[in-house]
């Protein structure tokens, strides 16, 4: 609250604010907009407006039109960047309309920021509070969820599952949400209203200028670097973005590398216009939402300089086609639909305007005349920005060639480019770096505006590594045939000709690299990879190939292998290929070419995890702006070079639930080129791309003898055995022997599985891994089950991603079809919270793994004791007390194992005649809890007797129950007023004077913590 104090942010608690509060700007508790706030702020910033107007605006605000939280909040958004059209009543019968604005973006400060606390809102039978709520002009935009940093059972992950529970139970206060923040006061993320767990990501620098050093909280950097006035008007306005897929929308936030970057470069295309035309390359790598930025730059660039004319350019029309779709649909933010010229004439026409228009083109359409050898102007307009996809290609050149037998003379596409659009600015986005030896990018673009690499991509959590593993099916290569860059020549221009791609070299290696034997190795060996990497961690994979011919080929053999894999189907299959062609291809090639449409439907199979289709061969679709999370392994045979390699194997550096990495498979030898590649990225980048796998082998042995140090003297070599008993009291006797080494071992012991289990991930196919795979598994198994299965049945133990992780593992490992249930292993019933029977105790008693026994009790009555605090604050202080005793002696050692177990016994019987005390003193639980408050003092109780403090535990219960109120618990003057009552009645029954106010103290206290069980129960 300090941050958003320095900020200029008004600092409210919502209990003061609340109808019954002191200072109320609420009528009840539904009401999650601050309704006089949201008044003044509109007659401020609309101050022409009449009142009517003003009061229609406000019921527009609040009308819900779908029962689709997500509609109903893309409505909200419309309202916020396009203003609200307000018919007012003209005198001459003549009715205009008026835009009435919901916040003023030129003047951040005219804007009314104000930061909540515990603000309490029903909504059916639910009551909610969420942590912090920030409202401007009255309407509530951010929602922060913040859980305690020194509780280790709580992080991020149950901030996120908290606020979808909110969302779920209080949709009202959802539909203005701008975006939602989870932290831990460690971490912070930041995500939409639609991201999943993976979409909430770090914002990591406040002005933008580097990032925040790694001493400043996390929370901190975000809350200043998001919520600054002006900074929070620019995120409302111009980075957030609504897009549909025909059946589901999705709200995407800008992060903070794009916010910053499409700032910079509108700054930049300001001056470039009046300038050199330069303005200059945002670098940002693969996978870290390179054409989003092109879609938040062209938005703001609309806006900020009065509606240019937006040409955006690529070099392939499969490129054309993914930015298009891109942009397409986001046009909400562009506030218009963008237009595609598949002909020169038809973009002449399109940018004969005057100004407006986002044009999709490619740079083929900038041929000179063939009969001239001149590119014609085709607009001579300055409110004309060019934005260029991929903009370090070979073809942007400006140098002349001389070719064919007439020495014609062509010059690179920049030129024409130039040529046709003189005085246009130009600006350029990359997923890989300009080359060093690259003059042409400069020339045309300018400088890099902003870098974003990929070592920063997997730092942030945008990406994850890239390993490389060999796997060299040698190529019989005679003496005059090189991979040398005339291959790279050759496949580099896509919308070329089939006579330029087919020359003869290539047609050499081809035949050599698709010979029948060689092929059926391949198939071979990527079946059997493939297979061994499904065991270790579920992922799609992508096959590529030097020619169709050789797909086809290497697709029957697969199959021939794998023949349930197969289905002429599209709907159906494991494996596909993705290629065109054209009906004078093959007649056995025709089955596999398909058009756009069925590639787009494969696509879809393909990003959606549940459906069968898990492996596709390309030739050269889908290397280039193809999103498919899951996908974590890409197998390669086909030689490539530079940006096209660099961007072909970023197809697996997408973030997916618990993916450690992508995996490079390389058949043809592909390791020169990638580290010639590498040489052009920043030295960080050159270690998180293209690592050695061998390197991953090493860390898989080393955490591996880590663990063996750890279970030093410990036999657990029934893991092997044939029979399930053997194998499960393998695992129940690791874990007591864990317990047994104590806290700081068990941790260490913990995450050094974790770690080794994700280097078993990606190097899993390795023969070090596999003949470790059964340990490890095993390892596994023991893991997963001190985590999740020793409960204290109050509460989730793990979020879904560890659960998930876990589950993961241990199905598939070779020790346990799933977690171990430890009660059901040790013979035990799996024991109910509330009532721990003698024969369970007795049970435990004889177990013999008593550091599991000590583990097992602690657990259960932690859990106990908690619930009990709730209901009985004197009972629940001394059972702590106890409970905590006890297990001090057992983590000195001061006791046997034994007696700690007798001691944890005695205490869990005592805690349940605490439950049955009510039957036999005739008092309710609610009383029994008074009672014990008030004869906590001998000295009270040996003055007023037992009848008497009965008599007041009833009354008082009566009484507290009659005056609570919502939230009363919250509020100083409810408070006041509950602890005056108790005096009174205190009072009246004569209760000694010395001891009141620390009893009125206690009943109050007690009668807070009922209030919190209430409404936690409501959650």
């Amino acid at each position: 609250m300090e941050w958003l104090a320095e900020m200029d942010y008004s600092i409210l608690a919502g209990p003061d604010i609340a109808h019954e509060g002191e200072y109320p700007e609420r009528d009840s508790y539904q009401d999650v907009v601050l309704d006089e706030r949201l008044k003044d702020a509109l007659k401020r910033i609309n101050p022409n407006m009449p009142m009517n107007a003003i009061e229609l605006a406000i019921q527009k605000i609040a009308a819900n039109e779908s029962s689709s939280l997500i509609l109903n909040n893309e409505k909200f958004h419309r309202m916020v960047t396009e203003g609200l059209d307000i018919e007012l009543q003209g005198s001459d019968g003549y009715n205009p309309t008026e835009k009435v604005w919901l916040f003023d973006f030129e003047h951040p400060e005219n804007n009314d920021f104000v930061a909540v606390n515990q603000f309490t809102i029903t909504e059916g039978s639910q009551n909610k509070r969420p942590d912090v709520l920030i409202f401007v002009n009255g309407l509530p935009l951010v929602v922060i969820e913040l859980k305690n940093a020194t509780n280790e059972a709580t992080g991020i992950s149950e901030g996120y599952n908290q606020l979808q529970t909110y969302k779920q139970a209080i949709p009202s206060l959802f539909r203005y949400n701008a975006f939602l923040v989870t932290s831990d006061g460690v971490n912070a993320r930041v995500g939409s209203l639609t991201a999943n767990e993976e979409r909430f990501m770090k914002w990591r620098t406040i002005e933008g200028l580097e990032l925040a050093p790694t001493s400043l909280s996390q929370l901190e950097v975000l809350l200043k670097g998001m919520l600054e006035p002006s900074r929070l008007m620019d995120i409302l306005r111009n980075f957030i973005l609504f897009q549909t897929d025909g059946e589901n929308t999705y709200k995407i936030l800008a992060a903070y590398h794009q916010f910053h970057a499409v700032n910079k470069a509108v700054e930049k295309a300001k001056v470039a216009v009046q300038g050199d035309h330069k303005i200059g390359v945002v670098w940002h790598t693969q996978g870290s939402g390179k054409s989003l930025s092109m879609v938040f730059f062209a938005g703001k660039l609309i806006q900020a300089m009065n509606n240019p004319t937006i040409v955006v350019l690529t070099d392939r029309n499969d490129l054309d086609d993914q930015l298009f779709n891109t942009f397409s649909i986001s046009k909400s933010i562009l506030r218009q639909t963008p237009s595609q010229a598949n002909s020169r004439d038809e973009l002449r026409q399109l940018l004969s305007v005057e100004s407006g228009g986002i044009i999709f083109t490619t740079l083929q359409k900038f041929s000179p005349d063939e009969d001239t050898g001149i590119m014609p102007c085709l607009t001579d307009r300055s409110n004309v920005i060019v934005m260029a996809d991929e903009a370090h290609r070979s073809q942007y050149g400006f140098g002349a060639t001389i070719r064919g037998n007439d020495a014609e003379t062509k010059y690179g596409f920049a030129k024409y480019v130039r040529d046709a659009l003189p005085n246009a600015s130009f600006a350029g986005f990359t997923g890989t770096p300009v080359e060093a030896t690259d003059k042409n990018t400069p020339a045309v673009f300018g400088e890099y505006i902003d870098i974003y690499d990929m070592t920063q991509a997997v730092e942030d959590g945008s990406t994850v590594k890239i390993f490389y593993e060999s796997r060299i099916i040698p190529l019989d290569l005679p003496s005059d045939l090189r991979l040398d860059d005339e291959y790279e020549e050759i496949t580099e221009d896509q919308e070329q000709s089939v006579k330029e791609r087919l020359k003869s070299k290539w047609s050499r290696l081809e035949a050599l690299a698709g010979a029948e034997s060689r092929i059926k190795r391949l198939a071979e060996d990527v079946v059997n990879h493939y297979e061994e990497r499904q065991q270790a961690m579920f992922g799609k994979s992508m096959v590529v190939v030097m020619s169709r011919r050789i797909a086809i080929d290497l697709y029957k053999e697969i199959t021939a292998l794998r023949p349930e894999w197969h289905s002429d189907d599209d709907d159906k299959g494991v494996i596909k290929i993705v290629m065109t062609g054209a009906s004078s291809d093959p007649v056995e090639w025709q089955k596999f070419i398909g058009n756009k449409k069925r590639r787009e439907y494969l696509a879809k199979r393909m990003k959606d995890n549940e459906d069968p289709l898990q492996i596709v061969i390309v030739r050269d679709m889908w290397l280039t702006g193809f999103d498919v999370p899951a996908m974590n392994t890409m197998y390669i045979d086909k030689p490539m070079k530079g940006h096209n390699l660099m961007q072909a194997i970023a197809r697996v550096n997408r973030v997916f639930k618990d993916k450690p990495g992508g995996l490079i498979v390389d058949y043809i030898g592909i390791a020169e080129s990638l580290k010639e590649a590498l040489h052009q990225y920043t030295e960080s980048d050159k270690n998180t791309a293209g690592v050695d796998s061998s390197v991953v082998v090493n860390i898989l042995l080393e955490k591996y003898e880590v663990l063996i140090e750890i279970l030093y003297g410990h036999d657990y070599s029934g893991y092997l055995s044939d029979k399930a008993t053997v194998r499960m009291n393998a695992i129940i006797s690791t874990m007591d022997f864990v317990l047994g080494l104590g806290e700081e071992e068990k941790k260490r012991f913990l995450t050094t599985v974790t770690e080794l289990s994700k280097a078993f991930a990606l190097c899993a196919t390795t023969l070090e891994a596999q003949e470790l795979n059964a340990e490890i598994g095993f390892f596994k198994a023991v893991k997963a089950s001190l985590v999740k299965s020793i409960g204290d049945c109050s509460k989730k133990k793990t979020n879904a991603q560890m659960e998930a992780r876990i589950n993961q593992l241990i199905s598939r490992s070779v020790i346990s079809e799933e977690v171990v249930d430890i009660y059901e292993s040790l013979g035990l019933e799996n024991p109910d919270i509330s009532i721990l029977s003698d024969k369970f105790l007795e049970d435990v008693k004889a177990m013999p793994h008593k550091n599991l026994a000590v583990e097992l009790l602690n657990r259960l009555l932690n859990g106990k004791v908690k619930s009990v605090q709730r209901t009985n604050l004197i009972k629940a202080r001394k059972f702590s007390d106890m409970l905590e005793g006890a297990l001090n002696k057992y983590n000195k050692r001061a006791i046997e194992t034994s007696k700690v177990i007798e001691e944890l016994i005695a205490l869990a019987k005592e805690i349940d005649g605490a439950y049955k005390r009510g039957e036999q003193t005739g008092l309710v639980k609610e009383e029994i809890a008074f009672y014990d408050a008030l004869a906590s003092h001998e000295t009270a109780e040996q003055v007023l007797g037992d009848d008497t403090l009965k008599l007041i535990a009833h009354e008082l219960s009566k009484s507290i129950k009659a005056n609570m109120s919502i939230d009363w618990n919250l509020r100083e003057s409810a408070r006041a007023k509950m602890r005056v009552t108790v005096k009174r009645l205190l009072k009246k029954y004569g209760y000694p004077p010395d001891l009141q106010k620390e009893a009125v103290e206690t009943v109050v206290k007690q009668a807070e913590l009922m209030a919190q069980l209430e409404f936690e129960l409501n959650i």
